[in-house]
């Protein structure tokens, strides 16, 4: 009998084995969704072709349409206005425009020569370069601008066009004085108790100086260089004649005119030192009121003189302060480094997702770090104003963006106007597709930017006006960041705020975006994304016991600490959190959301059947090998026991809320049928999983014993 036991192990632990492998090939090869259960029939659909978002329908383009009419409109009045105003202002007019036509055609004349010279992307764009420095203010500007114009240019171009600076030498003090002079209308000596003798900084467009008034006060003075008005007025009426050479020399595309009007309505704007100092005083309103208590950032900005103040005189506030350029400097003042960047990223994306009034060029020239360590923003000549429409697609661009959804992607340049009307946004996708995967995935602005250049070249795209000076900030903010910061990523220090709105907006637009960015457009759950959620918010609650107890040995040393002033801003309202959660439950249990409801409930087997056989697996059983199916068990286990842990802590923030929101949500008759449902699917799954666990059991619990007769039998020692 003693001798039957070890042979009747082996046949009935090799049969068992046999079984249960054949259980488990047979369920491996039906795919789970096509699982049938009694109830889910009226949830599928029939074919991927005939698929449609649960989501809904983008938005059309009409708006960005009639958005771009408008301004252009506006720029075809400013430049008539202007026009008229040089040749009332130079008698000489029309000999002064020949004089300019003349240089301007000379050094257009040496661009072409070297069009036909050089085949190289990359000398040409060199050339380029060169020439718009010898042209002057005019075109230095719009070199800078068009470097950030990829739908325009090429990226070789837009790459070269990126080097220029301000490269103007100043103008003469005697020069600056008169012009203060004949604005103010006053002497020099009469408004100020003394001025600096030489600028203390000059760009293209004007120069600044360092000035007392007779009460006392420490202000700057910027004086417009002399003659800008007609001389831009000029230039911006002849680029019209050259436009077309200079697109054929850098490859432009067919609007680059176009593009060219928008940004020099944005330079007449700069040459306005009445409406700058009104974007100060705006800015200041909106920005500049952070305390301490309300753990926000403390923003400066300049106070306006406007006793002092004309449209080519500009008396402001001084404010002294670090360059953030000036790494040295900024470590002998023991200033918190990324706190800086904490409270320029703050600042700068209230500006771009909330407000929508924003500083357009925010490079180490114009933020710098003032006294108590809070940022002071200067020069308020090129500001850009984004409509809500705008800004709510820019949160959105960001968010298809982080999920990969090239489709959203093409979708959202197609309602916000980046795409011309007929363009097939399905190859749009598909380019959007190969270049993220040609690519690592990359939070750099500037590698984001690099990801898309070739596409938005392909397909004709036209930036809005708006956008072309929102790509402008972002790419200063994260220059100027990176001067802190060499790893900064702005998308990535966006990503907080971003969700941090998205829950705290009850606007059926972002309301739709938190749903993107959490259901695919299938109606399956991103889990990844959930869960990353979740534990942000739930290391909040761990956060805010660790800033109490730091507060409160801080008051009771007598200290006085300003560390938390930035953490604010990425503090999630937990009130807004629970509203946002029981808009989600109520979207699931909508009529929209039925595929929604199947996948989950797909999800929720999944995870009851890895838990079920994790518990058919007792610890005296040794797994020597694991198989791929095991750790993917394994992971599934903890990503569910780390999510419930994590949505516990959440929870412990706001019991109260939680649970009258839970109380509200089970009530619903919604609820009850897709509970109910998930029981049947329980069931219906349990039948067919019962009795492969208990063979697979079995067979393991044979091959247990098996192991240990061999142990112990001294033929197999």
């Amino acid at each position: 009998m003693a001798s039957l036991l070890p042979r009747f192990l082996r046949r009935s632990s090799r049969v068992s084995a046999d079984f249960a492998s054949s259980i488990h090939l047979h369920l491996r090869s039906v795919p789970f969704d096509r699982l049938s259960y009694p109830f889910t029939h009226r949830y599928y659909y029939t074919s991927p072709g005939r698929f449609t978002s649960v989501h809904g329908v983008g938005s059309s383009s009409e708006y960005a349409k009639r958005r771009k009419e408008s301004l252009e409109t506006e720029f075809r009045h400013i430049l008539g206005a202007r026009s008229r105003a040089l040749f009332v202002y130079a008698r000489f007019g029309p000999l002064l425009a020949l004089y300019r036509a003349s240089i301007i055609s000379f050094e257009v004349a040496k661009l072409t020569f070297w069009h036909f010279m050089l085949k190289d992307i990359h000398k040409r764009a060199e050339k380029f370069r060169e020439t718009l420095i010898r042209l002057g203010p005019f075109y230095i500007k719009l070199g800078q601008a068009l470097s950030t114009r990829p739908d325009i240019l090429p990226g070789a171009y837009c790459k070269e066009l990126s080097k220029l600076q301000d490269q103007i030498p100043p103008f003469s003090t005697h020069v600056a004085m008169k012009s203060i002079e004949s604005q103010l209308g006053s002497r020099v000596s009469d408004v100020f108790a003394d001025i600096s003798a030489q600028p203390v900084a000059a760009a293209s467009l004007g120069q600044v100086y360092k000035a007392h008034l007779h009460s006392g006060e420490l202000v700057a003075v910027k004086v417009q260089r002399p003659g800008m008005m007609p001389s831009l007025t000029l230039d911006a009426l002849l680029f019209q004649l050259i436009g077309g050479q200079l697109k054929r020399f850098a490859k432009a595309r067919k609007d680059l005119l176009v593009a060219v009007n928008e940004m020099v309505r944005h330079m007449f704007n700069e040459i306005d030192y009445i409406l700058e100092a009104q974007n100060c005083e705006r800015f200041s309103s909106l920005y500049s009121s952070g305390s301490v208590e309300k753990q926000e950032p403390l923003i400066k900005v300049p106070k306006i003189y406007w006793n002092y103040t004309r449209k080519a005189v500009l008396t402001m506030e001084w404010i002294d302060g670090i360059k953030l350029t000036d790494a040295d400097r900024i470590s002998k003042a023991h200033l918190n480094r990324k706190e800086l960047i904490d409270e320029g990223v703050y600042c700068s994306l209230r500006q771009l997702l909330e407000e929508g009034f924003f500083h357009a060029d925010p490079h180490p020239g114009n933020l710098v770090v003032a006294e108590q360590g809070c940022l002071a923003y200067f020069d308020f000549g090129m500001m850009g104003d984004i409509p809500r429409h705008y800004r709510i697609g820019l949160i959105q661009i960001l968010v298809h963006y982080v999920n990969r959804d090239s489709f959203g992607l093409a979708n959202d340049f197609h309602s916000l106007g980046f795409i011309p009307e007929g363009t097939d946004l399905h190859q749009v996708a598909d380019a959007l597709r190969a270049s993220f995967a040609a690519t690592r995935e990359s939070n750099d602005f500037q590698g984001i930017m690099s990801e898309l250049y070739d596409v938005m070249y392909e397909f004709n795209f036209t930036l809005p006006p708006d956008y072309a000076l929102v790509i402008r900030a972002l790419g200063s903010l994260e220059g100027t960041a990176k001067a802190l910061d060499p790893s900064f990523k702005v998308v990535e220090s966006a990503y907080p705020y971003v969700i941090g709105r998205l829950l705290a907006d009850q606007n059926p637009d972002m309301r739709r975006i938190l749903r993107e960015l959490l259901i695919r457009n299938d109606g399956s759950i991103r889990w990844n994304r959930l869960e990353r959620l979740i534990a942000a918010i739930s290391e909040q609650s761990s956060q805010s016991r660790t800033d109490e107890g730091e507060k409160e040995n801080e008051n009771n040393e007598g200290k006085n600490s300003h560390s938390g002033k930035t953490q604010g801003w990425k503090s999630f309202d937990m009130r807004s959190v629970v509203a946002s959660t029981e808009e989600f439950f109520r979207f699931i249990l909508s009529e929209k959301g039925w595929r929604v409801r199947v996948f989950l409930i797909q999800d929720i087997i999944k995870a009851s059947d890895a838990f079920l056989q994790e518990a058919a697996s007792p610890c005296f059983f040794e797994k020597e090998h694991l198989q791929e199916s095991d750790l993917e068990r394994n992971a599934m286990i903890s990503r569910v026991i780390n999510g419930i842990k994590s949505l516990r802590d959440a929870v412990r923030l706001a019991p109260e809320a939680w649970i009258a929101m839970l109380i509200r949500t089970s009530v619903k008759p919604e609820m009850h049928r897709f509970l109910f449902d998930i029981s049947s699917a329980m069931v219906n799954q349990s039948r067919m999983r019962l009795p492969e666990t208990f063979w697979l059991c079995f067979s393991r619990f044979l091959h247990y014993l098996e192991k240990q007769h061999k142990f112990q039998d001294p033929r197999f020692s």
